[in-house]
């Protein structure tokens, strides 16, 4: 007889304080479930991972990694209008149903304080959409 493996799962948040779908999420028999894996325990072990990247290449791997395990697309390009400070570099994550309100906000204000720490890597982003010029 096999044991059934428990995988913690987030647990769920107040009613009415989050847009997370994770009720939805739990009772869609075809729905990804990998998000649910991110606790809240975890998702401080992430953000920690990502205050700690020092290079553009780490980022594009932290970002595999988090499309890989928990189904999570992260999108960050420079503004269709002037770059002038890291403000004009937009972070998105793509809607995902049970993807909590406040790790939306999370992941992009840890990357952003990552790109205060290491201008370099804001550098690398913006010579990937090709906006330094070869500069």
């Amino acid at each position: 007889m096999a044991a059934e493996i428990q995988i913690p799962i987030r647990t769920e948040c107040p009613p009415g304080a989050c847009t997370c779908e994770r009720e939805t999420l739990l009772q869609d028999v075809q729905g990804d479930r990998r998000i649910l894996m991110l606790t809240q325990a975890e998702e401080k072990r992430l953000i920690a991972r990502i205050e700690a990247i020092s290079s553009y290449n780490d980022l594009n791997r932290m970002i595999g990694l988090m499309h890989a395990q928990l189904g999570i697309r992260l999108r960050i390009t420079p503004s269709p209008n002037e770059v002038k400070t890291l403000r004009g570099i937009i972070i998105q994550l793509d809607a995902l149903p049970g993807l909590c309100r406040k790790t939306r906000s999370n992941i992009p204000s840890a990357i952003r304080r990552c790109l205060d720490a290491h201008p370099e890597i804001a550098f690398a982003i913006l010579d990937s959409h090709d906006l330094l010029g070869g500069i």
